[in-house]
Order: C-alpha cells, then sequence, then structure tokens
C-alpha cells in the first residue's frame, strides 16, 4: 500500500507566535514543509517544538500568524476536521482491542463494516512489517511492535500530514535505533508528510529529510542533517547538534573565507560561514569536532597544541580522549578503535592538531547546556 502523491500535504507557518499571558513559547516561526516530506523539529526540553506541533494539529490556536496545509488556512478548523493525524508519546493503544480493530477504529467510527475494517488493517500490517499480527492483543506486542501498531492506526484514518511527539522516548536504545530505520522506511512506503518532534539528535540526523533546530521558541536553522552538522549558522546550533569543543575568543584577521581568533588556548585558523559571517575584532567561538582532532607531530596543521590527557572512554569503535590544555580548556577527541589500546598513558602530555578547513568560527552567543 503506497499513499498517492494527492494524499500528502505541505505545511506552511507564516509568522506564528505563541503566547501565554507573558510567556512566548514560540516566536516567529516561518517555514515550509514540503508534501511527502520527513520534517524534524529539534531541540532541548522547552524550546517550543511541541507548542508548534499542537499548533499545527489544530489543539493550539497561535497567537498570530497562519498555519496552512495543502495551501488552506487552518484558522477556525479543530484538530478533527484537519487532515493531520498526531501520535503521541504514551501512544494510547487500546487494551481490550485486537491489533487490526486498534487499526481500524477510525473506520469503525466512521460506520464501516467489520470485512471493510480488517480489509484495511490487513493492508496497513503490510505496511508496517508486522504481517499476520491482527489478532494479537496489545499485550503480546513488544515496544517496538506497539510503536508500528500505533503509526498504522494513524494511517488509517488517511492523514495527509502524520504529527509525531517523541514516540521513541519510552523505548530502549537499541530499540530505538531500530525503529528509527523502521519509521523512515514506512514514512518512505507510505510517501505522506511526517513530523517529528525530538530532542534526539540521532533520530532528527538518521530519519530527516530536514531538521529544524529550535532554542527558546525561535528556530535557529533549517536544512539537512549533514548541513545541520557539518555547517551550524549559531553557537548554539553548532553545540547542541552532535559533539563540539569550543574555544572562546577575539578575532584578529578574516582572509580568503578563514578566520584567525585569538583564544587562551592559543591562535586558531578556522573556516567562516557564508550564511553567518563573523568580523574583525569580534568575539567569535571555534568550534571542531571531536572525531575531526588528530594525533600531531608539531606544525602538521594549521592547529596545533599540546594537551595532558586526563582521561579516556572506550565506546567498541571509538576511543575517547579526555584532554586539558595548558589554559584549563577541556578537549574531547574520538579516535577509530583499530584494535590497539592503552597506548596513551594518563597524565602524559600529547601533540594534537587539527586542519583549518574542520572547524568553524562562529559569531559568540548563546551554548546549549551540558
Amino acid at each position: 500500500m503506497v499513499y498517492s502523491d494527492s494524499m500528502s500535504a505541505d505545511v506552511q507557518l507564516d509568522d506564528v507566535w505563541v503566547q501565554f499571558g507573558d510567556f512566548v513559547a514560540v516566536r516567529d516561526a516561518s517555514l515550509t514543509i514540503e508534501g511527502g516530506e520527513f520534517f524534524s523539529f529539534l531541540g532541548p526540553s522547552g524550546c517550543g517544538k511541541t507548542t508548534l506541533l499542537r499548533a499545527i494539529s489544530g489543539f493550539q490556536a497561535p497567537s498570530r500568524g497562519r498555519i496552512l496545509i495543502g495551501g488552506r488556512d487552518m484558522a477556525g478548523i479543530g484538530p478533527n476536521q484537519r487532515p493531520t493525524a498526531l501520535i503521541f508519546q504514551n501512544l494510547a493503544l487500546f487494551p481490550l482491542m485486537r491489533v487490526w480493530e486498534n487499526i481500524s477504529f477510525a473506520l469503525e467510527v466512521k460506520g464501516a463494516d467489520k470485512s471493510t475494517r480488517r480489509r484495511k488493517a490487513d493492508e496497513l500490517l503490510e505496511l508496517v512489517a508486522l504481517p499476520g499480527q491482527g489478532d494479537k492483543m496489545v499485550h503480546e506486542l513488544s515496544g517496538g511492535q506497539k510503536q508500528r501498531v500505533a503509526v498504522a492506526r494513524a494511517l488509517c484514518a488517511e492523514p495527509e500530514v502524520l504529527l509525531l511527539d517523541e514516540p521513541l522516548s519510552a523505548l530502549d536504545l537499541k530499540l530505538r535505533q531500530h525503529m528509527r530505520t523502521e519509521l523512515r522506511a514506512i514514512q518512505q512506503r507510505a510517501g505522506i508528510t511526517f513530523i517529528y518532534i525530538t530532542h534526539d539528535q540521532g533520530e532528527a540526523l538518521t530519519m530527516s529529510d530536514r531538521i529544524a533546530v529550535m532554542r527558546q521558541g525561535v528556530v535557529d536553522q533549517i536544512g539537512d542533517g549533514t548541513t545541520v552538522y557539518d555547517h551550524p549558522q549559531t553557537a548554539f546550533v553548532a553545540s547542541f547538534v552532535g559533539e563540539n569543543n569550543f574555544f572562546a575568543g577575539r578575532v584578529a584577521d578574516i582572509s580568503d573565507g578563514t578566520a584567525i581568533v585569538e583564544t587562551q588556548a592559543g591562535r586558531f585558523c578556522a573556516r567562516v560561514s557564508d550564511s553567518a559571517p563573523v568580523e574583525s575584532g569580534h568575539e567569535a567561538i571555534v568550534f571542531i569536532r571531536p572525531e575531526s582532532i588528530r594525533f600531531a607531530e608539531s606544525g602538521s596543521y594549521e592547529n596545533n597544541l599540546t594537551a595532558k590527557l586526563t582521561h579516556q572512554e572506550f565506546e567498541g569503535h571509538f576511543w575517547h580522549l579526555v584532554l586539558q590544555t595548558d589554559s584549563g580548556d577541556r578537549v574531547r577527541m574520538s579516535v577509530m578503535n583499530d584494535g590497539s589500546s592503552g597506548i596513551h598513558e594518563v597524565d602524559s602530555r600529547i601533540n594534537i592538531g587539527f586542519p583549518a578547513q574542520s572547524a568553524i568560527a562562529l559569531a559568540r552567543g548563546e551554548l546549549a547546556a551540558d
């Protein structure tokens, strides 16, 4: 079963604000989610992402601005009349119904006969890779199977947009990772617009066509996963999406797309962003990913420093080394595990470096909380 293009709608947010008294939960949200896109809102708790989802679904009216679905203004249209379906964190499956009855409940409400409901449920079970599971009770399912049944039930209402509010948060790590792949595959088979809310960067990066990173009610950056990860436009995005080392300082010079930044740890060269430029003489932060730092002889890279190894962590495919510079800056580097271990003694001094193109200099701004 695959949805047709006509059953997938775009969603447009036009200067959307949501305010509760004096508190502004969402401000100036303006973006377009394309029909058939897997789009994620990513951000820490309290950033406004769930409030935006509630506004799209109709459970929360915007204080200002417009929400259009398929080109139609949703002002005054309640949740039941919108072409959307919402999957909550707790899934809310009916425990006394069989799986197929859960899935086809929307059709039962509309008065469809049993054979029609069963046929539709079986089609959707195929779509979510659970063929033959229709006669089971909900308590007989695993966590991942319940998740897929919740998706099938939402799709049974034939929405043009499926809204998912952190649906994997209750699952253990391995099952969450498995369900990322499953959800993405279901979305591609169904072909409809998915809008996904999460604070988990791995979920957003793995599944999404595009990601909107939110901070304190504001959309900081929108882009695909590689753009948001490799080309952050703000200090918050750089520090929230993935892991980053950072060195705060002042821009001494800018030339040919490269900034020289004076920091307590030394002078660093880093690329600058065309969309988020820094200015000479202004405060800036140099960000460098742990996987981009290398063991180095003095002068091997544009950026070199010596640091003391404070401890190391083993994570199977990676060794994570935590070092401290003479200026007191903490540096984390990740080294691929090649089978050797224990080659660096704690408290030993290590020369490390990184190329300028692997680092980025951004204007000083709010950093994500640890």
